[in-house]
């Protein structure tokens, strides 16, 4: 008896040395998080196979600030980076506004943060020193020659635009034109192309007699159009009232405390950072600031009237 109940006793300590064993594993589950392979996503702002290139010392940056090895992906388009973070093959999303809100009903991404553009002067279109803010507008261009001079001569015109999932490029300019009385679905023909510098050679070679861009367009872009002063030979028929919050920076929800402070803070610290400011500079980021979620409430109604 004193023997079988030594034996119980023995196995009874050796149960609790193995759970103890399995808890202090699962207590160590940040330190696992911190360096897991950690999947990063953005939508390139034009298609042209640069982006790719300048990914790469995206990557390694965001590596060596989070001490794991990083892989940076592109997106094909707005829907791809959704289905991206719906599916978990990405953990943190750098994610348009329209694309984001989506993820967020599925509920497949959080917003930790977002971004800061710099701003523009709405009358002459160039950009303000020292100013950066959280929004921005859509914009509408035409050629510097049209004699459209409001948003409701596009109507019968052939005019350019992005994803229906683009804020700017199709969801806020497209509601507004319906709350002006004009349905481009019907009063207009529109065409969907694959990114900005596609719409605004559309509209200088007169195949398109107007494009739904961002604002600060032409200034984003001028560079690629060396036969081209796009200030001179395009100018802006119309900017959206309403004001479009600028990408955030989303991920998973199920994403550990500690790993979302970890990214949280390497992406606050970019900007004071050589590196880093470089590598905002792919998407024309300046800085970020805590992401407000009630901000992109605003996308939800325009989707809304857009698609009515």
């Amino acid at each position: 008896m004193q023997f079988k109940q030594l034996a119980k006793g023995f196995i009874g300590v050796m149960l609790l040395t193995a759970l103890a064993g399995c808890g202090s594993g699962k207590t160590s589950s940040s330190e696992k998080d911190t360096k897991e392979k950690l999947v990063v996503q953005f939508v390139p702002t034009n298609n042209d196979g640069s982006m790719e290139a300048k990914a790469k010392p995206f990557a390694k940056y965001l590596s060596k600030k989070l001490d794991r090895e990083v892989e940076v992906t592109l997106a094909t388009d707005y829907s791809t980076i959704v289905e991206a973070m719906s599916s978990g093959q990405v953990d943190v999303g750098i994610m348009p506004p329209a694309a984001y809100v989506q993820a967020k009903d599925a509920k497949a991404a959080e917003a930790i943060l977002t971004s800061q553009l710099g701003d523009y002067d709405q009358e002459t279109g160039l950009p303000l020193k020292d100013k950066l803010t959280n929004t921005f507008k859509g914009e509408v261009l035409v050629r510097a020659d049209s004699d459209m001079t409001k948003l409701t001569d596009l109507k019968g015109k052939n005019i350019a635009t992005l994803s229906p999932n683009s804020a700017s490029g199709y969801i806020y300019p497209v509601a507004e034109l319906k709350d002006a009385g004009v349905d481009p679905t019907t009063d207009a023909k529109m065409t969907t192309v694959n990114d900005i510098p596609s719409e605004i050679t559309a509209v200088l070679n007169k195949q398109m007699d107007a494009a739904f861009v961002f604002e600060g367009a032409r200034n984003v872009f001028a560079s690629g159009f060396s036969d081209n002063d796009l200030f001179k030979d395009l100018k802006v028929l119309y900017l959206t009232e309403g004001d479009i919050p600028n990408d955030a920076i989303a991920v998973q929800p199920d994403m550990s405390k500690d790993l979302k402070a970890e990214i949280k803070k390497t992406f606050l610290n970019m900007k004071d950072d050589e590196d880093g400011a470089e590598a905002m500079s792919l998407w024309g980021h300046q800085g970020y600031e805590e992401a407000a979620d009630s901000a992109y409430d605003t996308i939800r109604d325009y989707t809304k009237k857009a698609a009515d």
